[in-house]
């Protein structure tokens, strides 16, 4: 399996276009809406994202463990377990998240 790569290069010259090229994606805003609730497995996430493929959560969840919103702990058993939480960032960006919830409840 190849890796990767985002289909539109990140442009570091914009910090406001960096936080939204971040949070950018079909399920992001649902997997740190998740995850703001507590730690989850991609199991979880499936669960509560049907809709979802495993294979777009999985991409997701690595940009946003690369773009630093997301921590990911995997765990020395088998049958392998990973959990993901928000990391400080994560938590920072939930702030933003629920004011642009707050915004899209009085359109």
């Amino acid at each position: 399996m190849g890796s990767y790569n985002r289909k539109t290069p990140q442009k570091n010259d914009c910090p406001m276009e960096r936080a939204v090229n971040a949070i950018s994606g079909k399920w992001k805003l649902a997997i740190l809406c998740e995850l703001n609730r507590g730690t989850c497995r991609l199991k979880d996430l499936e669960e509560y994202n049907p809709e979802a493929s495993k294979r777009a959560l999985t991409q997701q969840l690595g940009e946003l463990v690369e773009d630093g919103f997301i921590a990911k702990k995997d765990f020395d058993v088998y049958p392998k377990k990973v959990e993901y939480s928000l990391t400080p960032l994560g938590k920072e960006m939930m702030g933003v998240v629920n004011a642009l919830g707050k915004v899209g409840e009085k359109m």
